[in-house]
């Protein structure tokens, strides 16, 4: 990829504070919300691997949504954790092009495996006993395999346009992590046709899983409605209400950061939400999923149990 202006060499992350107190403050934190998120997305995998109950498409895309949250969080969490400790802030031009790279698509990779587990969701309500025949192995790898395809294809395209724009001089990223608004405030030019890209990335990777979501739900609320007894409806509905939430959350961050003009761009106020789906929201994740799952509990007890007989 070429770049455009050959004077910038790095990037320099302001991050959250220039004080020292609320620095180390602020590594103790994210030490261990990345230490939580590590531990909690792991042991759901390795639940998911271990208990036979668990071997399900359902289990299947959350286990794959856990090892996406830990890879994601480990995109930007390591690099804050320097920031804080260290007086050196800068990053190199290719390791900022690194970061932005992996950031764009785990997101946008993110954003279509919620929407495979939309229609997964669907699938399980809808008709649950051909739900085993309709999600098949085959087509739930299918489905994992394009969400990352996706993903990654247009992290090249919103990557290749980003660091070919004009930088004026000026290296100081007002944020802990090279993404789209802080890098738009430092191009001297931005030109419509980059904003025509984010509005493309936007529609293609956002917009349209949202609707293939809302699409599900729509049918999934039409088969909850059809099931007679108050029982069957709330269980009906228990199995996506975490879906439902971490779809609330990630989908409602990501449309406030991306879906406005790039001369409306807040940096504090992005910088807030941006640490929320970066960082907090992969430690939420496997909360989300687990807390209220009795086959996730009773996996976690059997589990614990098997440790303590080995010891």
């Amino acid at each position: 990829m070429e770049r455009s202006n050959h004077t910038v060499t790095e990037f320099i992350l302001v991050g959250f504070t220039t004080d020292p107190m609320m620095q180390l403050v602020l590594f103790v934190v994210f030490l261990g919300v990345y230490s939580l998120t590590v531990v909690a997305n792991a042991t759901l995998i390795v639940l998911i691997c271990n208990d036979s109950r668990l071997h399900t498409p359902m289990y299947f895309f959350i286990g794959n949504l856990s090892f996406l949250d830990v890879w994601y969080s480990s995109v930007y969490t390591p690099k804050i954790l320097m920031t804080c400790i260290s007086e050196d802030k800068s990053i190199s031009f290719a390791g900022c092009v690194c970061q932005f790279f992996f950031s764009a698509g785990l997101a946008y990779s993110e954003c279509y495996l919620l929407a495979a587990m939309a229609y997964d969701r669907y699938a399980a309500i809808s008709n649950p006993l051909l739900y085993a025949q309709t999600m098949s192995s085959r087509l739930c790898i299918c489905l994992v395999v394009y969400s990352y395809t996706g993903g990654f294809v247009n992290a090249i395209i919103l990557t290749s346009n980003t660091f070919t724009l004009d930088f004026c001089g000026d290296n100081v990223i007002d944020d802990f992590f090279c993404d789209v608004p802080p890098l738009v405030k430092l191009a001297c030019d931005v030109k419509e046709s980059y904003q025509a890209v984010l509005y493309f990335l936007l529609a293609s990777n956002v917009i349209t899983p949202t609707a293939l979501i809302l699409a599900s739900y729509m049918f999934i609320i039409a088969a909850i409605l059809r099931i007679r007894s108050t029982q069957g409806r709330r269980k009906a509905f228990s199995t996506c209400s975490s879906h439902l939430v971490s779809v609330t959350l990630y989908y409602g961050s990501i449309l406030y950061i991306y879906s406005r003009p790039s001369s409306s761009y807040s940096l504090e106020r992005d910088k807030m939400v941006s640490t929320f789906y970066t960082v907090l929201f992969p430690m939420l994740n496997p909360m989300i999923y687990s807390l209220r799952n009795k086959d996730v509990k009773e996996a976690l007890k059997k589990l614990i149990w098997l440790t303590q007989s080995d010891v």
